[in-house]
């Protein structure tokens, strides 16, 4: 082969090397949820991308696989190109045979090792990585095309590298996690704080709202004993009273020891207005009923769903023990703030 046509399957194969690591490091670096929003925008290539971050495993296997092609071919043509261009020329500087090929040899693996990393791997992974999302997009359809057409040879490779890892008792994945868990971002929090990213009040609150969550109701219900109640057989006025005298807006309502549900003194308003008679067990709403295992992040799901400010608590014998409200939820999570 000529050192033109050599120089020039050089240039091929670096421009192939950094295709492959740049789709590689673009693919694991771009963010799911934006080219999800890029595909439904319908923007050229996030579908591809997509595709590609649903069989990472894969398209990992098939960029490993064209990085090794490129690397190969750069050792069997490049390096031999370049060698037998100098030695040559070392030998009319009057070099032995043996020390100008030696030579040669050395100069020619240090061109084409530095040539392979910073224009075939060190600069396609950095541009990889400061434009993630928009290098998947250009790079994924050219790069799913190749990974397509060697498919069979690529899940070939890729199942047997995923035996090997199986044998370390590691189970494969085909998708990069991309989902922090609560300890994960605890300690993200902690280490801006030590950083001085965010203040302490900033970090006690972040803090607080991911651990408060899994709190039990049990340690934040207001005890049976100390719930106002109001009978169901109670009148409006004697309702209205019932709440001006106990600083409430919104009442229990019980029967007989039973709960029938929460009347609020707005409702009983409404009715006294419209010269309703009425009593507190027709103007009662049902309440949702909470275990004390249940965590603060089930009880607002629950409230939020039904649409109620308040839940009462029962214990595992099904025996009331006392009542959580939205309002009480929300400023636990919020305590630290408003201390502040």
């Amino acid at each position: 082969m000529s050192f033109p046509m050599a120089v020039f399957v050089t240039v091929l194969l670096l421009i192939g090397s950094g295709f492959f690591v740049a789709a590689e490091f673009a693919l694991v670096a771009a963010k799911r949820h934006r080219m999800e929003k890029a595909a439904a925008d319908g923007r050229r290539g996030a579908g591809a991308a997509l595709a590609g971050m649903r069989e990472l495993s894969l398209m990992l296997a098939g960029a490993q696989l064209g990085i090794t092609v490129c690397t190969l071919g750069l050792g069997s043509v490049s390096k031999p190109a370049i060698s037998h261009e100098l030695d040559p020329l070392l030998n009319t500087l009057g070099l032995p045979s043996a020390v100008s090929y030696g030579v040669a040899f050395a100069v020619a693996m240090v061109v084409v090792v530095f040539l392979h990393m910073v224009v075939g791997e060190m600069a396609p992974k950095s541009w990889a990585i400061a434009h993630p999302e928009r290098s998947a997009m250009l790079l994924s359809p050219p790069f799913r095309a190749v990974v397509r057409a060697v498919r069979p040879l690529i899940r070939l490779l890729n199942s047997v590298s995923n035996a090997l890892v199986r044998l370390c008792r590691v189970a494969p994945r085909d998708e990069l996690a991309s989902v922090h868990n609560r300890e994960q971002l605890t300690h993200l929090v902690e280490e801006s704080e030590r950083l001085g990213l965010i203040s302490a009040t900033d970090s006690e609150l972040l803090t607080r709202s991911l651990t408060e969550p899994e709190t039990p109701v049990a340690a934040l219900r207001i005890p049976a004993a100390e719930i106002t109640w109001a009978e169901g057989g109670a009148d409006v006025e004697a309702l209205l009273r019932f709440a001006a005298e106990h600083d409430r807006t919104r009442l229990l309502v019980r029967e007989n020891g039973t709960v029938l549900g929460s009347v609020h003194a707005r409702d009983a308003l409404v009715a006294r207005a419209r010269g309703r008679a009425t009593t507190a067990r027709d103007l009662a709403r049902p309440v949702p009923e909470l275990a004390e295992t249940a965590t603060v992040a089930e009880a607002i799901e629950l409230l939020r769903r039904r649409r109620s400010s308040l839940a009462v608590v029962r214990d595992d014998s099904g025996r009331l023990t006392g009542l959580v409200t939205l309002d009480d939820l929300l400023a636990r999570l919020m305590q630290p703030a408003a201390a502040a």
